[in-house]
């Protein structure tokens, strides 16, 4: 994981995606924000917190990234497997998945345990950000996401460069075993825990790679959000007193500006 403090806000950054100079990206963390307790610096306006407070969070969070708030396209997470083309910032409701071959556009995700993913492609310009959990990897919404990037700018995954982010990890993922049989045995640990715990992580990597992805361009996030108790925010951990964090993709059509704030 790299780490970039920019503005005192702490900044998860891709190694992978620092190589192009015109994406900005960057995911937030727990640390850095203006919301009391274990809020800290949530980003989501549905757990509780105070509203200027997510306001000023997400300021910051924002502007230390040189992203204008007024231009993101924010899905309205449900668990499912639903992928929406964008070409405007809006939010969208019922919505896991995002894709768009537009600049200046910032397509959002956000996280507290569920598994993070980003694409862009250098030879169609084209970007997608994908939430997936247990539901969405069952469901397969990064293939339905990466299908849709094919159908709709011609992407071809060989040239696709990946960020698998920060999530609940085969460390601490515990489900019950209805869950753990809806998945394939490569992916459910059974030894070691009273429980089955799941791999979502290498799931969805095999789901880059089967789809063509070159494994040297596919970038996985060695951090678990509920082990991470200092710099992460967990659901599974915490409970409702959990912030969420977000992590943004943009293509800026000026990339002399990247690092400007």
């Amino acid at each position: 994981m790299q780490i970039t403090n920019e503005h005192t806000v702490p900044v998860i950054r891709s190694k992978l995606f620092s190589k192009y100079p015109e994406l900005k990206f960057g995911m937030s963390t727990r640390l850095g924000g203006v919301s009391e307790g274990d809020f800290g610096m949530n980003l989501s306006f549905s757990v509780g917190d105070d509203e200027v407070n997510v306001k000023q969070n997400r300021h910051r969070f924002f502007y230390s990234l040189g992203i204008d708030i007024e231009t993101l396209a924010i899905p309205r997470q449900v668990h499912g497997e639903v992928v929406r083309v964008v070409d405007r910032p809006e939010i969208f409701e019922q919505t896991d998945a995002l894709v768009t071959n537009k600049s200046d556009i910032g397509l959002c995700v956000s996280i507290a345990d569920c598994l993070p993913i980003f694409i862009f492609d250098p030879a169609t310009l084209s970007l997608a950000a994908v939430h997936s959990g247990w539901r969405g990897s069952c469901a397969r919404i990064l293939s339905k996401t990466i299908a849709l990037m094919q159908k709709t700018y011609g992407a071809d995954p060989p040239n696709f460069i990946c960020y698998v982010g920060p999530a609940a990890q085969s460390c601490c993922y515990e489900v019950g075993e209805e869950v753990a049989q809806s998945f394939p045995a490569e992916y459910v640990i059974r030894t070691g825990f009273p429980k089955p715990h799941l791999d979502l992580q290498k799931m969805n990597k095999d789901i880059l790679l089967q789809h063509g992805v070159q494994d040297t361009n596919i970038e996985v996030a060695d951090e678990c959000t509920i082990c991470g108790r200092e710099l992460l925010h967990s659901y599974r951990r915490d409970g409702k007193r959990s912030g969420r964090m977000m992590a943004v993709i943009c293509r800026m059509s000026r990339p002399e500006s990247i690092h400007s704030a």
